[in-house]
């Protein structure tokens, strides 16, 4: 497998930091500290070196210091296969840009200026787990479909812009249809523009539950990976439940005549009312045959963990080298059983992970395998917590 790890961040302006650079290797990183440091603001900033809001779903402002300028920016180095990029992000003060624009965030790739964040999606995989998604299978099928649409673009980058796309169009027709007054021809070429969108969203989800399941499966024959349980998992939609039962090309004229069809339903409720963004994620703890809401605080937990490993050990056999974790507080409500387990794995497959934790004694069996931090207020030191 390809070592794929940041070894350099720099913050500059980035919620509670003025400056900070962080060097680093290709092993795991340990950042301990007391809570309100800045841990997770600093795995917030390695987010953005991806495409999307960030793992916190922020708006392009909120990671302005509160007494900066107006403007934030992360910078690092991606280090891959003895080939270094230098990929930054961030949002240019007001004060500082010579002409009035809208608040967007700028990206630049070894000195270049990108279109969108999308280009950083071929830079670096990062894939996180933070705190608030300990509640994902308790909660609204929109953060599981996030999840999941996460985990796919790690396998096919195209898939940020066909779901960024999908939502542009898809809020252009409820504009049109709360007009009640369009171009029945505009119309027609948004819902041609979204079924093609839409299909394809599906189909990757499907495939990427697909693959995830089949690893699922053969760990659970060989009986690997025996510390955390094993995961099926289950897209359910309109169309993801009609993908593969007929060629896309006659599922995406399917949904067009349903998005017609639909019209005065949709402007009556304000809302499309089918398509990829209805859909949810069903996860079966598969040695109990237990739905995940159903599991405990500790299982949901070890669940999700399972997921990301098996995504990680699947991009690494497909790509060669597996994401970028981003893991907040990860060894809250794990046992030191499973705690080693995971230490372990990451180990074996030289992932790098960032973690975070408040006691460094729940990160101690790493040992040297690892590099640790302390934060503290917006400063950062070389070391261990006591």
């Amino acid at each position: 497998m390809t070592p794929h790890a940041l070894t350099r961040l720099v913050l500059t302006d980035f919620r509670n930091y003025t400056y900070l650079k962080i060097d680093a290797d290709n092993r795991p990183v340990v950042l301990t500290g007391a809570n309100g440091s800045g841990k997770t603001n600093l795995l917030e900033a390695i987010s953005f070196l991806s495409p999307g809001r960030g793992l916190r779903r922020a708006t392009v402002t909120d990671p302005c210091r509160t007494e900066g300028p107006g403007g934030w920016a992360v910078s690092g180095t991606v280090w891959c296969d003895g080939i270094e990029q230098k990929v930054g992000t961030g949002l240019i003060a007001k004060a500082a840009s010579p002409t009035p624009t809208k608040e967007k965030r700028s990206v630049r790739i070894d000195g270049v200026n990108m279109a969108s964040t999308n280009a950083l999606a071929d830079i670096l995989k990062v894939t996180w787990l933070t705190p608030q998604m300990d509640r994902l299978f308790q909660e609204g099928a929109s953060g599981r479909r996030r999840f999941l649409d996460r985990l796919t673009f790690g396998f096919d980058p195209a898939h940020a812009r066909r779901t960024n796309l999908f939502e542009k169009l898809m809020r252009e027709r409820n504009r049109l249809l709360k007009e009640r007054r369009f171009d029945p021809a505009w119309l027609n070429s948004l819902e041609h523009q979204m079924a093609e969108q839409a299909i394809a969203i599906s189909a990757a989800r499907v495939e990427t539950t697909d693959r995830l399941n089949g690893t699922m499966t053969q760990e659970s024959a060989a009986g690997s990976q025996a510390a955390f349980p094993k995961a099926r998992l289950t897209i359910r939609g309109t169309l993801e439940d009609a993908v593969g039962t007929m060629p896309a090309l006659a599922l995406e004229e399917l949904y067009r005549d349903t998005l017609s069809k639909n019209r005065a339903i949709d402007a009556k409720a304000g809302t499309m009312t089918v398509g990829p963004h209805k859909s949810d994620l069903d996860v079966l703890h598969i040695e109990k045959q237990q739905l995940a809401r159903l599991c405990s605080t500790g299982e949901q937990k070890a669940l999700l963990i399972s997921i990301i490993l098996a995504d990680a050990r699947l991009q690494a056999g497909i790509q060669g080298k597996a994401p970028v974790l981003l893991l907040d507080e990860i060894t809250a409500h794990l046992d030191k059983k499973r705690r080693i387990a995971l230490f372990d794995e990451i180990d074996r497959m030289k992932m790098q992970a960032w973690m975070t934790g408040t006691d460094y004694l729940l990160f101690s069996e790493l040992g040297d395998r690892a590099q640790f931090f302390t934060v503290d207020s917006g400063t950062i030191s070389t070391g261990r917590a006591n």
